[in-house]
């Protein structure tokens, strides 16, 4: 088993991850004793995929992709020599570790190492977030294809340079989902509508207009899909307008042709590997209970970004982070040797 000793592990190479390790190193932890660990075979995270600008006003005072974004902290990582660890899955951080001035023990593994053991001072949680999917939602009809998540279908588009389908719903309007309409229409897809459960949007303003009444494709506020037609591909759905109590209104019930359905219903913090080290889960947010430094309920284990709950803005991640390397910085100086 391969073993590495550090201060500070960082779970995740996304925006939340890299602020948080360069911010550590900036407090005078020294790069060999900063690992970051990350499953992807590029550091970068969901930015990567995200090629659309509105990045960086906050933190840069310009406007960037999503890669260019990722890519300023990459250079900061790469400068500073901060150890890395790619294509590495962490499985769990040992709950029985970290007491009484004892490192903490996470194990990962990857396809050139096998199993991982890392031992670390102060852990830095910072896996973002996943989508919600079909299973979450319960909409009638058979599994054809064409159901994505919108996440999906832009890293078909964006990264793999592949069409989910050319006549789209999309269900929800969250920011993932009001981007991709606007991308999909680009490439020449007919996007029909966009059906939103709540009465309002759930995404930024500025993406209700510039991805939705730019290109005059329909919002339809207080409506949910009801039923998904089709058997071996989605050959339409059944559209119907909701209450207040968000149940469906009889005789409301439309059907309209599309060959692909996107899920745009929501993200859910990545928080399985914080729940093996025991750190205490809010049912709010559906992260860790966080402190002003960052700090969870495991003492030397801090979160940071999506996975403590979901930012609108990846500026507002690096914030975070940021807080959360200083924390982790200052919790090792006070660790004594190990």
């Amino acid at each position: 088993m391969k073993k590495y000793r550090v201060d500070i592990a960082v779970i995740g190479g996304g925006p939340a991850g890299l602020a948080a390790a360069v911010s550590a190193h900036e407090q005078g932890i020294r790069p060999s004793k900063i690992l970051i660990v990350e499953r992807d075979n590029v550091l970068g995270g969901i930015l990567n995929q995200c090629i659309h600008n509105g990045f960086g006003l906050h933190i840069f005072k310009e406007e960037l992709t999503g890669p260019e974004y990722a890519h300023r902290y990459i250079d900061m990582v790469e400068a500073s020599d901060i150890n890395l660890l790619l294509d590495t899955m962490v499985l769990n951080i040992d709950a029985g570790s970290g007491v009484h001035g004892t490192p903490y023990k996470i194990y990962a593994t990857s396809m050139k190492d096998g199993v991982i053991e890392i031992s670390a001072k102060a852990v830095i949680l910072a896996m973002g977030c996943r989508e919600r999917s079909r299973g979450a939602l319960n909409i009638p009809g058979t599994r054809p294809a064409g159901i994505y998540t919108a996440g999906t279908a832009q890293r078909l588009v964006n990264i793999e340079g592949k069409m989910p389908g050319k006549d789209i719903v999309i269900l929800g309007s969250g920011d993932i989902g009001l981007i991709m309409a606007r991308r999909l229409t680009f490439e020449g897809a007919k996007v029909h509508c966009v059906a939103e459960i709540q009465p309002k949007s759930g995404g930024l303003q500025r993406n209700i207009v510039q991805c939705l009444e730019d290109f005059n494709i329909p919002l339809l506020l207080s409506h949910t899909v009801t039923e998904i037609h089709g058997k071996d591909r989605v050959e339409g759905v059944t559209i119907t307008q909701v209450d207040e109590n968000l149940n469906p209104i009889d005789g409301t019930a439309e059907y309209r042709y599309c060959d692909t359905l996107l899920l745009s219903v929501g993200l859910i913090p990545e928080n399985e590997v914080s729940k093996t080290a025991e750190v205490k889960i809010l049912d709010s947010t559906g992260g860790p209970e966080v402190d002003e430094k960052s700090e969870t309920s495991r003492r030397g284990i801090f979160a940071c970004g999506n996975v403590v709950h979901v930012h609108d803005l990846v500026d507002h991640v690096t914030e975070q982070a940021y807080a959360a390397g200083r924390s982790a910085a200052e919790y090792v100086k006070n660790y004594r040797d190990f």
